[in-house]
C-alpha cells in the first residue's frame, strides 16, 4: 500500500452508523425514467468555473490500490495547473467510512461545511446515501463532458446497480470481473462456474476467493448467485433485481449455498481461512501458492506482471457463462463545503484527456465510460491498444463472455451476512 502524501488526510470515523440497508423507498420514489439532458440551473457553468477556482477538494475514495492512488495523485496536478484547485485523496479502507462520516454531519445539523466534498462510490452505498439524502441532486447532468457519455442511449451511465441516480453521481468507469491464472500450472483453466468446483478438485489449494464484505468477495458470490439460478423462470431470475425479502433469499440463495459447500473443502487452507482482500489474491498466485484467481480490474493483471508481482506466465479470460459488470461513479454529499470546485474536479475527471489516461494499463487500466462516437478522431486514438503489451492484457472470451448485470444493492449485505454466519464470524 502507497505511503500518504502530504496531501492526504487521516481521519477517524465509526463505521458502525454506516451500515445501513437501502430499502425499497428509493426504488418507489425513483423516477420512471431519467431525464438526461443537461439542465438548467440556478448557476451557469461559467460562474462553477468562477467559484470554484483556487479552493481545496477532499476526495473520499479507497486507498488500498497504489497504481489508482497514483492516478488521483496525477488527476490532483492538472486540476491544480488548470483551476489552482488543491485536490486531497482522503484514503478509505471502506466506503462506509465516508457514508458514515456525512450521516454524522447531518445528525449534527452540518449543513453547509462539509468534510467530504466527493466521494467515490456505487451499489449498496449510493443507494444508503441517497435514501438518506446525503448527497447533492442533478449536478451531473450539468457538466458539460456528461455529455460524452452518451446517456441517452446508454442508460447505465444513470442506473446504479439498477437504481436511478437522478443526477447524483457521475460515472466515473467501467469494471467487468476477470479471472488470470499461471499457464504454467495450468493450461485449461475452468471456463465457467460449474467447471471451476471440477478444477478446484483437480488442484486443491490452488483458488480460493476473499472473505465478505470485501468488494470482490461479494463481486464472486453475485457472479455465481446469477450463474446458478439462470435455468430459473423468469420470474425467479428478476426477484435479483430487486430489493431481497424473506422470500426472494429463500428461493434464490439455497442453490449457492450449496455449491460452496461443496467447494471450500478443495480450496486454500481448505477453505478454513479467507484473505481479506484481493490484493491478497494476488501475492498469492505471485508466490506460487495459488495459481487462478479473479479481479475486476484486468489492466491490473499486465501491470503486476510488469512490477514482476506476478509471474510472466499469467494470462486472463472471462467466464464463458458470464462476467458480472458495472459501472462506478462519483458523487458530491449534500453538505459539501466546495462543490463548485468538486464539479470542476468530476468534469476534469470526465474529460477525453483523463478517461485516456485512467485507460491506459501502466496507468490504471479502468475502462472509460465515455462514447467513441462523441469523440473526435484525434480523441478517440487516444484510447487505442498499444501495439505492445503483455499477453495478459488480451482477454480471452472477451467477446463471447455476457455482461452479467449487478442485482439489486440489497444482496450485497444479504450475501456477506449469510455468508460470515454460515462459514465464519459475524462481526
Amino acid at each position: 500500500m502507497a505511503h500518504a502524501s502530504t496531501n492526504d488526510v487521516v481521519i477517524v470515523v465509526d463505521k458502525s452508523s454506516a451500515r445501513i440497508q437501502a430499502s425499497t423507498s428509493i426504488q418507489a420514489s425513483a423516477q420512471t425514467s431519467v431525464q438526461t439532458s443537461v439542465q438548467t440551473s440556478t448557476s451557469s457553468w461559467s460562474e462553477v468555473e468562477s467559484l470554484g477556482v483556487n479552493q481545496d477538494v477532499y476526495f473520499h475514495a479507497w486507498g488500498g490500490d497504489p497504481q489508482i492512488n497514483r492516478y488521483i495523485q496525477w488527476a490532483a496536478k492538472q486540476v491544480k495547473q488548470q483551476y489552482q484547485i488543491n485536490l486531497h485523496h482522503v484514503k478509505l479502507t471502506d466506503t462506509s467510512e465516508a457514508v458514515s462520516r456525512v450521516l454524522a454531519e447531518k445528525s449534527a445539523s452540518n449543513n453547509h461545511q462539509g468534510q467530504v466534498d466527493l466521494v467515490w462510490i456505487n451499489g449498496e452505498n449510493f443507494a444508503a446515501m441517497a435514501k438518506h439524502q446525503l448527497l447533492a441532486p442533478n449536478w451531473a447532468l450539468q457538466l458539460p463532458n456528461f455529455s460524452l457519455t452518451d446517456p441517452d442511449n446508454n442508460p447505465a451511465m444513470t442506473r446504479d446497480f439498477g437504481v436511478p441516480t437522478q443526477g447524483m453521481e457521475a460515472p466515473w468507469g467501467k469494471a467487468s470481473l476477470t479471472f488470470y491464472y499461471d499457464s504454467l500450472v495450468t493450461t485449461s483453466p475452468p471456463q465457467t462456474l460449474q467447471q471451476l468446483s471440477l478444477w478446484a478438485k483437480q488442484h486443491p489449494g490452488r483458488f480460493t476467493y476473499p472473505k465478505p464484505p470485501d468488494f470482490l468477495a461479494t463481486s464472486f458470490l453475485k457472479y455465481a448467485l446469477i450463474v446458478l439460478n439462470n435455468s430459473e423462470p423468469e420470474a425467479i431470475k428478476n426477484l435479483l433485481y430487486q430489493p431481497a425479502t424473506m422470500q426472494s433469499q429463500a428461493l434464490l440463495l439455497p442453490v449457492l449455498w450449496q455449491y460452496l459447500d461443496e467447494l471450500h473443502p478443495h480450496l486454500w487452507r481448505k477453505g478454513r481461512h479467507f484473505m481479506s482482500s484481493g490484493m491478497e489474491l494476488r501475492r498469492l498466485i505471485g508466490d506460487s501458492e495459488l495459481a487462478l484467481a479473479f479481479t475486476f480490474s484486468a489492466a491490473e493483471i499486465p501491470a503486476a506482471v510488469a512490477r514482476f508481482e506476478l509471474p510472466d506466465s499469467s494470462r486472463s479470460y472471462r467466464m464463458q457463462d458470464g462476467s458480472l459488470s458495472n459501472i462506478h461513479f462519483i458523487a458530491i454529499p449534500y453538505n459539501a463545503a466546495h462543490r463548485d470546485s468538486a464539479k470542476l474536479v468530476v468534469n476534469f475527471l470526465l474529460s477525453p484527456q483523463a478517461q485516456a489516461h485512467k485507460q491506459q494499463a501502466n496507468v490504471w487500466g479502468d475502462t472509460s465510460v465515455l462514447a467513441l462516437s462523441k469523440l473526435t478522431a484525434e480523441q478517440q486514438a487516444w484510447f487505442a491498444p498499444p501495439k505492445q503489451s503483455h499477453p495478459s492484457a488480451t482477454i480471452a472470451n472477451q467477446a463471447i463472455s455476457p455482461a452479467l448485470s449487478e442485482p439489486d444493492p440489497s444482496w450485497s449485505k444479504v450475501i456477506a451476512q449469510q455468508w460470515l454466519q454460515r462459514y465464519g464470524v459475524m462481526k
